[in-house]
């Protein structure tokens, strides 16, 4: 599981698996999370042939409930925590659990199933505080001085935001919004035991994650993670390290990140994200990235970073705009901050580049110097009718190749709403008449020369658009699908293990 797991001309093992983000598990709690169903799923994939599980991005989520938008580049979503580990651990007791709410098993409610969840992670923190358990005390102090690094600013800025009732740093006391190392201090034990609460509830996350991990190791199957280039404004990264980015005087973004115009949306997408000052992270040697690059090799075989292009440049929008229609290009760092990163790492990076939308020769470039595959989206072979790059028949071996990615519809929603040129163009294409359209386009995915091929889980479903996990350019209604366990029969792994096995994946 080292680094010559990512595709390359020196690595001719063909690999497929699931994309499934952890909420989407099944949980008797009201959102997946990293409990019986995780395992389940693990065995599902053994059983099935498939080696890869990719996720998304698994930081903790605020307003929006897009991991794309998290609290930190570095802590884990506290609501993927399982209340059942926990009642194993002794944290929760028959009390605690024994009035479970009726949760929809298909879909996320996300207010009342965060309010419920958080409820039981501040009652398992009560009773660890009074716990008389050595071990687990000695496991928590250990986990603590590995991760100061990060864990302790992170957990003051919660505990601060909490204490804000949750409103954006930027409106914070200035002293804490902007603080020196003397009033860090006096905040930090000013609100020490709701500091103490997030160090508690990270020890939880990072527990229950690395088991999942290695269970999922131990099985031959690898862990491919998601990291957005950009972060949140309102997020550790940015209060801890305001030096890095792009603020004026009150800490809010100059400009900030988006797209233009383009497949997903006319107008573009503004995301909003504060935007990197580059010459101040050259100044530091990259160390930020690399930090980050590394924390999350920890919890993840391999990483796919989203937005590959920003790095070679970047769309820049005037903070405050509507739209993202008036932003402009600006150089990015280049091949200078992987050559940093390979230097602290070591070459062969574990990366997948998503080299989608507008892409130059530069970023092409970019990519291949340091051998990373990049990523091949078969939906996206149809909805051009003409000759295309995401025609199989012009894949290159070091790619990674998706039927769809979690900004697409499912592949059945797709179809359904296509053309009739591109259902023609489908039909003729994979020689079908497409009564199962979701396996003809796995079985010509996994036909492909493309070294990694990965599906996401609503397609080997056969889901509808109700099961799409996002719409790009909309703010709510997303990220809530997930399955129920009996979804999960030996028959569907089968087919797919099938399939695999047929165009030689996996052996």
């Amino acid at each position: 599981m080292g680094l010559e797991a990512v595709p390359s001309k020196e690595n001719t093992t063909r690999k497929s698996g699931i994309l499934l983000h952890p909420t989407s598990l099944p949980s008797p709690y009201g959102i997946g999370d990293l409990g019986d169903g995780a395992y389940q799923f693990v065995d599902f994939l053994e059983s099935s042939n498939q080696t890869i599980w990719q996720v998304l991005p698994i930081g903790p989520t605020g307003y929006g409930d897009s991991p794309y938008q998290a609290f930190s580049s570095f802590a884990g979503q506290p609501l993927i925590i399982s209340p059942q580990k926990l009642y194993d651990m002794g944290l929760l007791n028959d009390e605690d659990i024994s009035d479970v709410p009726e949760w929809n098993q298909y879909m996320i409610d996300f207010g009342p199933s965060i309010i419920y969840k958080i409820s039981l992670l501040k009652k398992a923190y009560e009773h660890f505080k009074v716990l008389d358990n050595k071990a687990i005390t000695k496991e928590f102090d250990a986990f603590c001085k590995a991760e100061k690094a990060w864990l302790e600013e992170y957990s003051l800025f919660m505990a601060t935001k909490d204490f804000h009732n949750g409103i954006v740093w930027q409106e914070w006391d200035a002293e804490i919004a902007f603080p020196t190392d003397k009033s860090k201090k006096a905040w930090a034990k000013k609100l020490a035991d709701g500091v103490a609460y997030y160090k508690f509830i990270q020890f939880i996350f990072y527990k229950q994650w690395l088991a999942v991990k290695d269970y999922a190791n131990s099985k031959g199957i690898q862990i491919v993670g998601d990291i957005p280039i950009f972060v949140a404004m309102d997020s550790a990264d940015v209060w801890g390290h305001k030096e890095l980015y792009y603020l004026d005087s009150k800490g809010y973004p100059v400009v900030v990140a988006g797209v233009p115009p383009d497949y997903f949306s006319a107008t573009g997408q503004l995301w909003g994200n504060p935007l990197y000052d580059w010459d101040a992270h050259k100044e530091t040697d990259y160390i930020w990235w690399i930090n980050r690059i590394s924390h999350q090799l920890k919890l993840c075989d391999v990483i796919r970073i989203d937005h590959f292009r920003g790095f070679e440049a970047y769309w820049a929008i005037p903070y405050g705009d509507k739209t993202a229609e008036n932003g402009e290009w600006r150089k990015g760092p280049y091949k200078e901050l992987f050559f940093a990163i390979e230097k602290a790492l070591g070459d062969n990076l574990p990366i997948i580049a998503e080299d989608l939308g507008d892409i130059t020769p530069e970023v092409l470039d970019l990519r291949d110097t340091f051998k990373l595959p990049g990523m091949k989206i078969l939906q996206f072979a149809f909805d051009d009718v003409s000759e295309n790059d995401f025609l199989p028949h012009y894949y290159t071996e070091n790619s990674v190749a998706y039927t769809g990615t979690h900004d697409n519809d499912t592949t059945f929603g797709w179809y359904v709403k296509a053309t009739e040129k591109a259902q023609d163009k489908v039909r003729r294409y994979m020689n079908t008449d497409a009564n199962q359209v979701c396996w003809d386009f796995i079985r010509i995915l996994f036909s492909s020369v493309s070294k990694w091929t990965v599906v996401p889980m609503q397609d080997v479903f056969s889901l509808g658009d109700w099961a799409r996990m996002n719409t790009p350019g909309t703010a709510s209604g997303n990220w809530g699908w997930r399955y129920s366990s009996d979804m999960l029969t030996p028959d569907l792994a089968a087919k797919l293990a099938d399939v695999s096995d047929l165009f030689g994946r996996n052996q």
